[in-house]
């Protein structure tokens, strides 16, 4: 019998004593695989700020998850392939957090031949020796030997987001970045400013009427308590002198509100009192893709609408910037049309040529591009393959660099909406970092966005400190 093949015990084979056992180490995706099949969503399995208002117990399995590791035992091992699951009773003696081995073992105690009912104590233990389990389980053994192919393992998505959850903790090591937050007077803009201060990530200064944001305060149970507030009339002298903040060096990365867009963008632009660099300003979105193996940047998708090659280049030097950030040491560039051979009827192909051409004499550092590629062979290492692409991009892109505003917006939004991803959107080439979140965005995405800020912020003005102390 091979480590592919099952073979069961038959009643009349199963002799009192008979043992069974299996070792495992509990990680985070079994929690969460037991959590989307039973729809036992604990808190002190899931969720970490939840389980410390709970108590001070790590996250671990949901008690039952050891019970489950019981009925696999019985339906692989002893009595295997055709058993019947009659009853069960456990009783859990401790936890088992994340990250720790336990061993399920289940022994014979008693047959009844009538039935065909064999009886199994069933108990778990931990790698220190501590039992977590105990109990029995009651089956009904088959009667015929079975011998079969063990099946493939169900593959199973577990929509994660944990290369935020990541920014965020490195962010959490640092002081907190000083954020101009341009007229935060609706619940989400006002909310996600005070949120990443509770994580530690920034200081806010809120720029708004100050009468409003107290009423909004108030009315959702916002702590405004040493909160600095820059008190204006308007939204337009809200975007002014949030920028007028960032020029006189008292913030260090700017945060759109509950203003439009271009009317923050207005300011930031403009060439007397505004934040302009020799960089054309771009947009780009860090993007958790839980069915792509690593963050995936995507840009422009939300400020030049037409680019030509010169604010390409920006647009490509922005991104490598934004990834070396992020701690990505050679950032791979995928510049997306949709064919992957250059046609000079499709500005984008020769556009993407170029800027290959332009990486080779220095125009554009940092990285490795490669373009033209259509997203296929771009996100695929098969695609590439089948298309005879030799090419160390192809397939692992750090960054998507779009042809145009449209294809990027939607893009990113077909990403958001039909493959469960996060898209944390941030503001390039200017003075400083610049949040720009939507409302539509949820609180994990408004965070990440801020921990982006907090890292370029912290990298180009040298303020990132590792804190100190408790």
């Amino acid at each position: 019998m091979t480590s592919e093949t099952l073979q069961n015990r038959c009643f009349d084979e199963i002799q009192i004593g008979d043992t069974a056992s299996v070792s495992r180490t509990l990680s985070l995706r079994d929690v969460q695989l037991f959590a989307a099949v039973s729809g036992d969503i604990s808190p002190t399995s899931l969720d970490n700020e939840l389980d410390r208002q709970l108590g001070p117990s790590d996250l671990g399995a949901h008690s039952m998850w050891l019970g489950a590791q019981v009925s696999g035992l019985l339906g692989k091992q002893l009595p295997g392939p055709g058993t019947v699951h009659s009853g069960q009773d456990l009783e859990f003696l401790g936890p088992l957090p994340i990250g720790e081995q336990v061993t399920i073992t289940i022994t014979a105690t008693a047959k009844d031949a009538a039935s065909r009912r064999v009886t199994f104590d069933c108990r778990g233990d931990n790698a220190r020796g501590d039992t977590i389990m105990t109990g029995t389980a009651r089956v009904i053994a088959p009667r015929v030997r079975i011998t079969m192919a063990s099946p493939e393992e169900a593959q199973v998505s577990i929509q994660s987001h944990d290369r935020f959850e990541s920014l965020v903790e490195l962010c959490q090591q640092l002081s907190p970045v000083s954020v101009a937050v341009a007229h935060p007077c609706d619940e989400s803009s006002l909310g996600a400013a005070l949120q990443a201060r509770r994580e530690g990530l920034v200081e806010p200064i809120l720029v708004g009427p100050l009468a409003r944001l107290r009423a909004l305060a108030e009315q959702h149970g916002f702590d405004l308590s040493g909160v600095q507030i820059e008190d204006v009339p308007h939204s337009h002298a809200a975007a002014f002198r949030a920028v007028e903040l960032v020029r006189l060096g008292k913030a260090a990365a700017l945060m759109k509100g509950s203003l439009h867009t271009d009317e923050l963008m207005a300011e930031v632009v403009s060439r007397e009192t505004g934040l302009r660099t020799e960089r054309r300003i771009t947009h780009a979105f860090v993007m958790d893709v839980p069915t792509y193996h690593k963050p995936l940047i995507v840009t422009d998708a939300a400020i030049n609408i037409a680019p030509d090659l010169d604010t390409k280049r920006d647009i490509c030097q922005n991104a490598i910037d934004l990834a070396r950030t992020l701690g990505i040491a050679l950032p791979k560039v995928a510049i997306i049309c949709a064919v992957e051979s250059i046609n000079s009827r499709m500005i984008c192909t020769t556009d993407a040529a170029s800027l290959c051409k332009m990486a080779d004499r220095g125009q554009i550092t940092g990285a490795i591009l490669d373009g033209p590629l259509a997203l296929d062979n771009a996100i695929s290492k098969e695609a590439a393959r089948i298309k005879k692409i030799d090419s160390v991009v192809a397939g692992d892109p750090d960054i998507v660099v779009v042809p145009d505003l449209a294809a990027g917006n939607i893009l990113a939004k077909q990403l958001t909406f039909m493959s469960n991803a996060d898209g944390a959107g941030i503001v390039l080439g200017a003075r400083v970092p610049i949040i720009l979140t939507s409302r539509a965005d949820n609180k994990r995405t408004k965070l990440a966005s801020c921990a982006v800020a907090c890292l370029m912020a912290s990298g180009s003005l040298g303020v990132g400190q590792t804190k100190t102390g408790g």
